[in-house]
């Protein structure tokens, strides 16, 4: 069982990506499932969110951005993903925001991978960054994002399939990671 932690959807996720998939796809059958790791991502650029989605998604809508007028843009899948047919579960917390409910709710919607662990956050919006003078920045709600099928999670978050939680009195054990391996074997 292949385990990748997506920490953020930043600038060097893309090619960090692109080299964890290669070792997978490079041991072959060995590789008998994956589990994707997004708990604690607060998330980060959309566009990253589509890639990550397009390894696992053979086709279709990733994401939808709706304005505030309700026009709708549909966000595909941008390539010919690698891991199209293996297994899948999908790690989600409190702290799995933004993109990374994207990933996983796209996943999640074309019953692709299994969400193990704790509702998300509930980040079903979409923000553009301006940078001001002197290091200053401010984030402008532009949109709302909803799942393929037309889920808004904002402030509810992903419903989890399997809910397990963290193991408060014991930090070396991590329950919900093992129960993601459970549904692998």
């Amino acid at each position: 069982i292949a385990v990748l932690k997506l920490s953020q959807f930043g600038d060097n996720s893309n090619d960090e990506w692109n080299k964890a998939i290669t070792d997978i796809v490079n041991k072959g059958s060995e590789v008998k499932g994956v589990v994707l790791d997004v708990r604690n991502n607060p998330g980060g650029y959309l566009t990253g969110s589509v890639y990550i989605a397009s390894e696992f998604l053979a086709s279709g809508i990733v994401v939808i951005q709706q304005d505030g007028n309700g026009q709708k843009q549909n966000y595909n899948v941008d390539h010919q993903g690698r891991l199209v047919n293996i297994p899948l579960v999908v790690l989600v917390n409190q702290g799995s925001a933004s993109a990374s409910e994207i990933v996983a709710g796209a996943l999640q919607d074309y019953k692709r991978a299994r969400l193990v662990g704790m509702p998300s956050f509930g980040k079903g919006t979409i923000q553009d960054a301006q940078d001001l003078e002197e290091g200053a920045g401010l984030h402008v709600t532009v949109a709302k994002w909803l799942t393929p099928n037309d889920r808004w999670i904002n402030g509810t978050g992903l419903t989890v399939d399997e809910k397990v939680e963290m193991d408060i009195k014991d930090p070396t054990k991590d329950p919900q990671l093992e129960k993601a391996i459970e549904l692998l074997k």
